[in-house]
């Protein structure tokens, strides 16, 4: 996995943030198991709770694409602070991703980045195997 490109490419999403309300612009670039990118923004709505995060169009973009097994995700933004996924694209990336393997890159730019796993940022999250009847 090329992270700077990952990055580079989540930069990239940002400029198509749509943020008028917030001026709260995020990027993020999703990479699959095969190695494809799919780039996401973050969408708001005057109403609020139809607003998407970069994250979850990304995910939502790839999967809508067939994609169903994926890589790392770099997350940007432009307030200069690492921004991690909020609760929601959390739960989303648990859905399609190994905890354990899954890495989740915030990056304030090509040379200063974090990186975590899911199962770091969604310590006992909730998935098929917690439904009952589920293993």
């Amino acid at each position: 996995m090329n992270i700077l490109k990952l990055i580079e490419e989540a930069f990239e999403a940002k400029k198509y943030s749509y943020a008028p309300y917030s001026d709260f612009h995020v990027g993020a670039a999703l990479l699959t198991a095969e190695g494809e990118i799919y780039r996401g923004c973050n969408i708001e709505n005057a109403a609020y709770s139809p607003t998407n995060c970069a994250e979850r169009t990304a995910f939502f973009k790839a999967v809508s694409e067939g994609a169903r097994e994926f890589a790392a995700i770099a997350i940007v933004g432009d307030k200069g602070e690492y921004l991690a996924p909020c609760g929601v694209c959390r739960q989303v990336m648990a859905e399609f991703c190994d905890a354990e393997r899954f890495q989740i890159i915030l990056a304030r730019s090509k040379e200063d980045y974090k990186i975590y796993t899911l199962k770091e940022l969604l310590p006992e999250g909730f998935g098929a195997a917690s439904l009952v009847g589920k293993v």
